[in-house]
């Protein structure tokens, strides 16, 4: 596994659970406001020489055998680990990453695009992952733009396909970034994951650094419309509510 780095205790990042938070490198998109710029190129690089990338507040660059030595040291004091990215279904070796976790007896949330869904296939066949939180970046006719990449929509469909008939709880997540979405975007998102349980629209922040720069300071959208953006949304699937 190509490890960024290991926020070492989160409170929010798993509903209802105290966990880790492993960051793995390389992302099959380029998304313009991604929030973890430093996590998406994947230069080849070995989980011993990574970049310090997320080393910040609580968070650090960590090897694997470093991460499974420190996960070891909190059995009994965290209920779970968060598998997150860059985009973890990337990596070849995932399941075997997580079967450790397992073994170790911490229950997983895997966040994703949906990029993948072989790998998520694969992960809930083997009963390797407890809860899903996908990432769905825009209508179809707005991926390409919001993504940075061309992309086989179909793959997306099919991911969200998976996710809602696999039996474990999981939510939905929408990023909404004024210039990349609107509320005929957001009626397609809706009716693509009509009948799913939760769905998270979740504020920009743009205080932070992004892949395109020059959306730093760049106004989110009014509460009045995020409101509006739930209401579509609350048509369409069981929970609808703004994050951020």
């Amino acid at each position: 596994m190509k490890i960024g780095g290991l926020e070492k205790l989160s409170l929010i990042d798993y509903p209802g659970r105290l966990a880790a938070v492993v960051f793995t490198i390389g992302c099959t998109f380029r998304c313009p406001f991604c929030y973890n710029p430093m996590l998406v190129p994947d230069n080849g690089k070995s989980e011993d020489t990574l970049p310090q990338g997320k080393a910040d507040e609580g968070q650090s660059s960590i090897t694997e055998a470093g991460l499974f030595l420190f996960l070891e040291s909190r059995r009994g004091k965290l209920d779970g680990v968060v598998v997150s990215g860059g985009e973890p279904t990337m990596q070849s070796d995932l399941p075997e990453f997580m079967s450790k976790v397992k073994k170790i007896g911490f229950e997983i949330k895997l966040d994703t695009n949906g990029s993948n869904p072989s790998m998520l296939k694969e992960l809930i066949k083997r009963r390797l992952v407890d809860y899903i939180a996908m990432d769905i970046k825009c209508d179809e006719a707005g991926y390409e733009k919001s993504t940075g990449k061309r992309f086989d929509f179909g793959k997306i469909k099919e991911s969200v396909r998976i996710i809602k008939e696999s039996g474990l709880p999981y939510e939905f997540r929408t990023t909404c970034v004024p210039g990349f979405l609107d509320e005929a975007a957001v009626e397609n998102m809706a009716a693509m994951i009509d009948g799913a349980d939760r769905w998270f629209l979740q504020r920009f922040k743009s205080d932070t650094e992004t892949i395109d720069r020059s959306l730093f300071g760049l106004a989110g959208f009014s509460e009045q419309q995020m409101e509006a953006f739930a209401a579509i949304g609350r048509e369409h699937v069981k929970e609808c509510e703004i994050r951020g």
